[in-house]
């Protein structure tokens, strides 16, 4: 599952902290703790289907950590937190009639190497709805950031599509067309015109 109760929030630098560490060389970087791109109060969130038979979730504070995106309630103290591979989509809604939020979809089977892919995919949504709209951008720009920082690991299938060039999806170059060739253009253009340097 994609979403993780806890009511622990995981160790974490401020930016300025984690320069100051890093500048030192520590003996262990896996010693540093992750770093906190944004923090944001007064936060509601709403899940659908609904986590923990809750749909709606009480006013807590949004953390967006290097590591996870984590959410604890004031009252409570009760959260969850997201790993950022799970996330498929974030964007800001702003659409009429209804309060500026961030939507996200979630991949469900996450985690599970028993999940099934294509149509049978597992999604969830989920809303995160600050009190103040002006902290949107902001919010987004860090969970951006933190997708960034955990890509999707290429599949096999992508290794060896990527390993062969077929030579014929590349045109055979004209001079006289005034066009700029890439290196592997230039190559390809010397193979057909037979103008490989002949040392011998």
């Amino acid at each position: 599952m994609a979403v993780v109760l806890t009511s622990t929030i995981p160790p974490f630098n401020t930016p300025d902290d984690h320069r100051a560490l890093v500048s030192s060389t520590p003996e262990n970087l896996s010693d540093i703790p992750a770093v906190l791109r944004h923090k944001q109060d007064n936060v509601r969130v709403s899940f659908d289907p609904a986590i923990d038979g809750q749909p709606e979730w009480g006013v807590g504070t949004l953390y967006v950590i290097d590591s996870f995106l984590v959410f604890i309630q004031t009252e409570s103290g009760k959260g969850f937190q997201i790993e950022y591979p799970a996330i498929t989509l974030h964007a800001i809604s702003r659409a009429e009639g209804e309060v500026p939020n961030i939507y996200c979809q979630l991949d469900d089977g996450f985690g599970n190497p028993e999940a099934l892919d294509g149509e049978d995919e597992q999604m969830r949504e989920l809303i995160i709805t600050p009190s103040d709209p002006t902290s949107l951008d902001a919010i987004f720009e860090a969970l951006s950031l933190c997708a960034s920082l955990h890509p999707d690991e290429p599949s096999p299938s992508d290794d060896e599509d990527d390993a062969f060039v077929d030579a014929d999806d590349f045109d055979a170059y004209d001079d006289d067309e005034g066009e700029e060739l890439s290196q592997v253009g230039k190559v390809r253009s010397d193979f057909i015109n037979d103008n490989r340097y002949q040392p011998y």
